[in-house]
């Protein structure tokens, strides 16, 4: 078994071209109302335009705020690499790269456009 997670989004478009960069990812599908953000081959993420409904209603609600209880989490073999990319992309910072003792390893919170929570962590 493998995840796929996915998200409602307002903005397809942007948002996958913000994944791409900070996660140094690439487009598996395009378009405005779903994208596959793929790294190295391997799906990391699904992004559903928020109102569109296609065969299966639609993916989260409108009048709720998107983003929260949700945290995204990305481990990468380059955290300096991702940190810069995040930071060259307008990323907005909530903690700054710091070590998590309790993993044992270093991490940096982002939010990303639709406000979800996306974690970059070392190995």
């Amino acid at each position: 078994m493998r995840p796929q997670p996915m998200i409602a989004v307002r903005d397809v478009e942007k948002s996958s071209a913000w994944y791409c960069a900070v996660l140094g990812a690439e487009s598996g599908h395009g378009g405005p109302e779903y994208e596959r953000i793929v790294a190295d081959g391997v799906l990391v993420l699904q992004l559903h335009r928020l109102e569109v409904e296609h065969h299966h209603g639609t993916i989260g609600d409108p009048a709720q705020a998107l983003g929260n209880g949700v945290t995204l989490w990305f481990e990468t073999d380059d955290l300096r690499a991702a940190a810069a990319r995040a930071l060259a992309n307008d990323a907005v910072i909530q903690t700054d790269v710091h070590h998590n003792p309790n993993a044992g390893h270093d991490e940096l919170w982002l939010r990303d456009p639709d406000d979800y929570l996306v974690v970059l962590a070392s190995l």
